[in-house]
């Protein structure tokens, strides 16, 4: 099973690149983030071509913000949408989760809150968010679960391209960091970098100043899996192609093989073919 999450920085807009992806790398679940469509609008939009292509959907969605998707070709059960308890911003539950069973898979799709910065209302909300987010984990079976998704936190300093950049900033803090490491401790497993310790495998990289082409990146988007899944990886990596070209997003799909690799495993990231191959930190 071939499972993927990938922030598209607005589904609609994303279609060009999103489908022509789906149908290359084929993956069998989808985690979607930032898909910024209402519930309505991406069933009109995506609806057609999702089915033709296989997927059950479950999207939770919110308009011009946020939004949050699953995609399965292997069966989508028991669908909730938000988080148990889930905390407001200015009184509105945002579309930041959506959870369901995905191939004997409990699946979170999540778009944590930004958290603007440390002295902002957002920071503290995004604080509370990861602690809902963590009961919604205890709450069933950690063994089955994958948490995947936007975490808008680089868990360590080697995920991001330059610290001292960050002073200041959020993504970087120690609260936020221990608000991941919380939401790890009942058995979910940083994949990515359990594979590649030492490997430099940004997924995010901001539109300005050429920080792609630089590789002036984060490391934001994670699969946290627990024992089931974490022991059956195959292969992870970060699909870097699909941040190339005309009208990317500025976030770049992981995928995760489940069970063995018929040619073992590849690198922790795809780079375009006139790439150097990734550097080690």
């Amino acid at each position: 099973m071939r499972l993927a999450t990938w922030n598209v920085n607005s589904a609609k807009s994303r279609l060009p690149r999103l489908l022509p992806w789906l149908d290359q790398r084929a993956p069998d679940v989808v985690c979607l983030q930032e898909t910024k469509l209402g519930d309505h609008d991406f069933a009109e939009e995506l609806g057609g071509p999702l089915a033709e292509r296989g997927y059950e959907v479950a999207h939770h969605g919110q308009g011009r913000w946020n939004g949050v998707a699953l995609l399965s070709r292997v069966g989508l059960d028991d669908v909730v949408r938000g988080l148990p308890d889930e905390p407001e911003f200015g009184g509105v539950a945002e579309a930041r989760a959506v959870t369901a069973t995905c191939g004997g898979l409990r699946v979170t799709s999540v778009y944590v809150p930004n958290g603007r910065e440390p002295s902002d209302p957002h920071y503290a909300y995004k604080l509370r968010w990861l602690a809902a987010l963590r009961d919604l984990v205890v709450a069933g079976d950690p063994s089955s679960t994958v948490v995947a998704g936007d975490m808008n936190i680089a868990p360590t300093d080697d995920d991001v391209w330059d610290r001292p950049a960050f002073d200041g900033a959020t993504h970087v803090t120690p609260d936020e960091r221990a608000a991941l490491a919380a939401l790890c401790e009942p058995g979910l497993r940083d994949v990515m970098r359990e594979r590649w310790p030492d490997e430099r495998a940004f997924s995010y990289w901001d539109y300005r100043a050429g920080r792609f082409h630089k590789d002036q990146g984060m490391r934001i988007d994670l699969i946290l899996a627990g024992s089931g899944p974490a022991e059956r990886r195959a292969a992870v990596w970060v699909d870097r192609l699909a941040r190339k070209g005309s009208g990317p997003s500025d976030h770049a799909p992981v995928m995760l093989d489940l069970d063995e690799a018929p040619d073992g495993d590849i690198g922790p990231v795809v780079p375009p073919p006139s790439a150097p191959a990734p550097r080690k930190r």
